[in-house]
């Protein structure tokens, strides 16, 4: 079986004829080792990949389209030939210093098919690791992303809770304050004493109304936060004021409880104005995670 020429071995390994075609012609046809060599050094040559065009008067193009005479005619057709045919050699050769080619040993084939696979595994980690880089960067930008798109979501949640809260506080305004108190209607006939009370017992006493409480929120950490609510206000008005002036981490999700007696609200009592929970005119409430 014949040897494989140095342009037929790279090919074989799958390498582009043009560029196969260049690393015999440059580095002279000197064997597989010296080409492969080359093809590293020059892969992003930007006319790596354009046909190779042998020069004029160059062994490995010949004399083209020259006018041979009969004598030399076997000369003109040997400057025609393919560049396969002209830049062969045998890869199982090696020249020596006085010009003389000589068949290699087994030591010396098998120390060059080491070499070859030594320089295919290293442009084959070089497209790996270009691989694997790509892909990280790509990671990255997505998680970037989507912490971006959870921190506007979490933004534009509180701001939906805000919008909430002065709309429940306008509705309450209106309903509660375009309301008669039941004490006018009582007492838009003061000539009609009730005949059943006796004119010894004096009124019965007025329960004071608060519209105020001062809540004190103890946190995660043991410190206290205290500030004033109105008493229509929700429970969840509690919950935003210790998102926003808290310690509590972006993100750890609460929830509020009383301690004596203990008990933990619920979504439902969010809803709830602090008055119908009974945490009017003060009370103490504790952030407890979920």
């Amino acid at each position: 079986m014949a040897e494989l020429t140095t342009l037929e071995s790279l090919l074989e390994m799958g390498f582009d004829r043009n560029r196969a075609e260049k690393a015999v012609a440059n580095t002279g046809n000197q064997g597989i080792e010296q080409a492969m060599d080359w093809l590293m050094e020059h892969e992003n040559d930007p006319d790596i990949d354009e046909p190779y065009v042998p020069p004029a008067g160059n062994i490995l193009g010949g004399e083209a389209q020259s006018q041979p005479s009969t004598a030399d005619s076997s000369e003109g057709q040997e400057g025609q030939e393919s560049f396969e045919g002209i830049a062969g050699g045998d890869i199982g050769y090696i020249e020596t210093e006085d010009g003389v080619k000589r068949p290699m040993t087994e030591e010396e084939k098998n120390e060059q098919v080491k070499r070859l696979e030594e320089l295919m595994r290293v442009k084959q980690g070089q497209e790996l690791q270009q691989m694997r880089q790509k892909l990280q960067d790509d990671e990255m930008k997505k998680i970037a992303e989507q912490r971006q798109r959870e921190k506007m979501e979490d933004k534009m949640a509180r701001q939906r809770v805000k919008e909430k809260i002065a709309r429940d506080r306008e509705e309450r305004a209106q309903k509660f304050g375009g309301i008669a108190p039941s004490s006018t209607t009582a007492s838009s006939h003061p000539g009609q004493p009730s005949p059943s009370s006796p004119t010894s017992q004096g009124p019965p006493p007025t329960k004071k109304e608060y519209d105020e409480s001062r809540i004190q929120v103890r946190l995660l950490d043991g410190s206290t936060i205290t500030t004033v609510f109105k008493a229509q206000e929700p429970l969840a008005a509690v919950r935003v004021y210790v998102q926003m002036n808290g310690n509590t981490p972006e993100g750890q999700d609460f929830t509020l409880l009383s301690p004596y007696p203990r008990h933990v609200y619920t979504e439902l009592d969010m809803e709830k104005p602090l008055k119908e929970l009974g945490l009017v005119p003060s009370a103490v409430l504790v952030v407890a995670k979920k």
